[in-house]
């Protein structure tokens, strides 16, 4: 198994008039010795390029990139242990599934029987033993991405390497591979980074998220604490199956406490006021322009609420109703901004109704709108 760092590394492309073009700058990443790490972001964010330099793919313009303690920046691809998992699985349609997984290891000059048993070994453990035989376009897309996996598992590599290799798969086939990914990351207790877009696919596989954007790691935690605690605006409002609700207000102080009111030219403005914790980082702000930032669930239907704070109740108005059978999203328009709250149970809202909320000012985050970095 291998450690993977990231010293500074940097990636440009030469354009035209001697130009060049930075598509990842200045990265430092340590990948953990049996760690499942996810890279999202949203597409061009240099997710994909940070995993082919690891692959040896791509040509690192600066920095140097660790595999097992060593720099690997001048080792040819071949030498450095590594097996990639892309997009479409890439197999070869005129060789049958065993064919595939067998190729490589025959082509290292591995002995017939000894490959055999490995190409066994891991068809049994993705549940493909009982279409070994068959050639890929007589396969499931789900079939061919196990397939292309096991390719790659056959090998034993330092590191494993996932691009995107579940973007493909209907929603179902999706949920059952990222488990099946799991599990074998649990059973192998290997490195593996994973590339993805996704972000329900990266809070339920990585240990670790890294989140990028325009060449950049903005921030690097657990999935839970990436969720509650955003660093910057995009990583809030990227993570979680719906992104967080942000409000532009400024801060107001009267009678000693401090309110966050909103920026609202169209009807009455929203008026809350900050708890202690958030109060203490707004302090500074007084006067000032702030983004308030807070997730649907933490917006709630103020007849569930057993004994609503009264400074933290909003009038909204309802645009669109979707229920999912045990929680319904309602779409809400405070009259400067829309909004999504999260409502327990199947209950029906009809559209253009009037509607009172409560916002859980305690797990609301506050932000500044130049830097979008959170007030610390």
């Amino acid at each position: 198994m291998a450690k993977v760092v990231f010293e500074g590394v940097s990636k440009k492309y030469p354009q035209e008039r001697g130009e060049q073009r930075c598509v990842i700058e200045n990265l430092d990443l340590t990948v953990e010795d049996r760690e499942l790490m996810v890279l999202v972001g949203p597409s061009g964010s240099g997710k994909s390029t940070v995993l082919r330099m690891i692959a040896g793919l791509e040509h690192i313009s600066e920095g140097k990139l660790f595999i097992d303690n060593k720099c690997v920046n001048e080792v040819p691809p071949k030498k450095r242990n590594i097996a990639m998992v892309f997009q479409n699985s890439a197999l070869y349609p005129h060789k049958t599934a065993f064919e595939n997984m067998v190729f490589g290891l025959e082509y290292q000059g591995v002995p017939k029987k000894q490959a055999q048993v490995l190409v066994r070994e891991a068809a049994q453990s993705l549940g493909v033993c009982d279409v070994l035989h068959l050639k890929p376009p007589a396969l499931t897309r789900a079939q061919r991405q196990c397939v292309a996996l096991g390719r790659a598992l056959v090998h034993k590599p330092k590191v494993f390497l996932f691009d995107e290799p579940l973007s493909s798969l209907d929603a179902r086939m999706r949920v059952s591979m990222r488990t099946e990914i799991s599990k074998l990351h649990a059973r192998l207790s290997t490195t593996m980074i994973h590339v993805t877009h996704d972000q329900v696919e990266a809070m339920t596989m990585g240990d670790r998220i890294a989140v990028m954007n325009e060449g950049k790691v903005l921030q690097v935690d657990e999935p839970m604490a990436l969720y509650n605690h955003p660093a910057t605006m995009f990583v809030g409002g990227f993570m979680g199956s719906l992104p967080m609700n942000f409000i532009h207000g400024d801060i107001a102080s009267d009678a000693g406490r401090l309110f966050f009111v909103e920026k609202n030219p169209v009807s009455t403005p929203i008026r809350l006021r900050l708890p202690e914790s958030l109060a203490k980082k707004a302090a500074s702000y007084i006067g000032k322009a702030v983004v308030l930032g807070i997730r649907c669930e933490d917006i709630s239907d103020l007849l569930v609420m057993a004994n609503p704070d009264r400074d933290h109740i909003v009038q909204v108005k309802v645009e669109v109703c979707e229920p999912l059978g045990s929680l319904t999203y309602l779409y809400l328009d405070t009259g400067g901004h829309s909004i999504v709250a999260r409502s327990i149970g199947c209950s029906r809202f009809d559209m253009n109704m009037d509607l009172r909320v409560h916002f859980d000012m305690e797990r609301a985050h506050l932000f500044d709108p130049e830097t979008e970095a959170v007030l610390r």
